[in-house]
Parts: structure tokens; sequence; C-alpha cells
């Protein structure tokens, strides 16, 4: 398992730089369902590939709706809007990828520096902050609100890495309820997009 840390996390380097350059609303989708499931490898892999059976359960259940439902919900939503790509982004591209490079930087160094709980491998740590940070960028710097709420799912992804990484021994209850946390809020954020393209046609 730990050999393969190290390509999942240049993979994921590679993907969230992508995010960053592209300006293609379906290349970000598949690029952040695809990002959901490295980073799930990723968080088992650095537990050596030994969970509790409610970790795999949780990491079952994220799997399937991070990297198969929320796509699916987005690619309809992206449909009905008819936008195909974020053309004036309030941050250009290249600009873009250079403040991604900074951001690895900035996340190698805090996950290097920051105590947890349990031991984790601060390369992947440094990775799910990078994607947090990537979701954030997202936010924050395009105009679309479905490139928007595709920042917002990507921070999730980050977030819940770190999590199944570092909280193996949370209770069953505690993970479920976040899992449909995360759902309620896409799907919510989801009718968002719908009614704010209504309102603009």
């Amino acid at each position: 398992m730990s050999g393969l840390i190290p390509i999942l996390i240049a993979l994921l380097l590679l993907l969230n730089l992508n995010l960053l350059g592209s300006s293609r609303i379906d290349a970000l989708i598949r690029g952040v369902a695809l990002q959901a499931l490295l980073l799930l490898g990723l968080a088992v892999a650095s537990q050596g590939g030994v969970l509790p059976w409610h970790g795999w359960l949780f990491a079952g259940l994220t799997g399937l709706v991070k990297v198969l439902l929320l796509p699916h919900l987005m690619r309809r939503a992206l449909g009905l809007t008819g936008t195909l790509r974020e053309e004036e982004p309030l941050v250009g591209y290249p600009l873009s990828l250079f403040l991604g490079l900074a951001c690895v930087g900035a996340s190698i160094w805090g996950a290097d520096r920051l105590p947890f709980p349990v031991p984790v491998d601060p390369l992947v740590a440094a990775s799910a902050f990078f994607t947090v940070a990537v979701g954030l960028f997202l936010i924050v710097a395009r105009r679309k609100a479905i490139t928007q709420i595709l920042g917002y799912l990507s921070m999730e992804n980050g977030i819940y890495a770190l999590g199944l990484a570092v909280a193996v021994d949370s209770p069953l209850i505690v993970e479920m309820g976040v899992l449909l946390d995360v759902f309620v809020g896409d799907f919510v954020m989801g009718v968002i997009a719908r009614h704010i393209q209504r309102t603009f046609r």
C-alpha cells in the first residue's frame, strides 16, 4: 500500500492543477469525480488498507455518492443550464495555475507542522489540504454557479479524505449523519443552480 501512495499523490496533483486550468465544465465534472476516487484510495492506502468495518462502509457509501451519484446529477444540471464553458473567470487560467503551485507548497508546509491525533502521512494530509484549497479557489475565482458548486464538491472531497484517514475509529452514526449532510447540501445547491438558470432565462 505504501508504494501506491506516491502514485496517487502525483495523479491527484496533476488532476487538481487540471481543474484550475480547465474551462470546460464537463471536464470539471469528470475531474471532481476522479478526484473523489483518488482521495478515497489515498485515505485507505494511508491506513495500510486496514480499516474497521464501519470505515469500509463509510468509504463505500462516500464513493458511491461522490463518484457516481453527484456527478450524474451535475451532468443533468449542466444539460438544463446549457452552459459548456467558464468563459470569463475572475482570475485567468495561467494565474490560477501559478497560484495552484503556490498552494501546493503552502499545503506541504502546513501538513508537516500540524499535530494529528493519529499518525498520518504528511503528503496525504497535504494532498487533502491542496484539494480543499482548489475547491475554495474555484468558488471564489469563477463566475458560473455550476462551477462554484463543483468547487464546493472539491472542498468536500479533501475534507472527507482527511477525515477518513484521521478518524477511522469514529462511531458509525456520526459518519452517516455527516454523509447525509453532504448529500442534502449538494442537492440544495443543485436546486439553487436550476433556479438561477430559470431566473436569467
